[in-house]
């Protein structure tokens, strides 16, 4: 059964022009795009969408960067979704990413790593619910 995940290419990714890279990968996976947007998310955008990370000591730093330039994101859907792009993305740490995924290719360091995916199928929906609306997915 089709599950669906989020997916945000982030502004480091962005700005090395490594979207068309990332999204061929999604879709080499067997992961279809539903919706995708390229958006500047705003200081309060960023604030909302990772609350769940409000009182961690890297949530200004996170959120600041996330609110530095455009993102792209995307809905991705595909036998389990989730688990597919977390493999795909790679470990967090650029460093410790096994060699080909996508943060090992093109992330920076831990804040600056290319990519955000959704942890489970219920953060999924509740994170696609903050930038899609259900007419949005087809």
């Amino acid at each position: 059964m089709a599950e669906r995940t989020l997916a945000i290419i982030k502004p480091d990714a962005v700005a090395k022009h490594a979207i068309g890279d990332i999204t061929h990968r999604y879709e080499e996976a067997g992961l279809s795009p539903k919706a995708m947007r390229m958006m500047c998310l705003s200081k309060t955008c960023a604030e909302g969408f990772y609350a769940v990370h409000r009182e961690r000591p890297f949530f200004n730093d996170l959120t600041t960067y996330m609110s530095s330039g455009p993102v792209v994101v995307v809905v991705l859907e595909g036998a389990d979704a989730v688990k597919k792009n977390r493999d795909l993305m790679g470990a967090t740490d650029p460093k410790n990413a096994e060699a080909g995924t996508i943060r090992a290719v093109h992330g920076a360091s831990i804040e600056a790593n290319a990519v955000h995916g959704s942890d489970s199928v219920e953060n999924a929906q509740i994170e696609i619910r903050y930038f899609f609306a259900e007419s949005e997915l087809r």
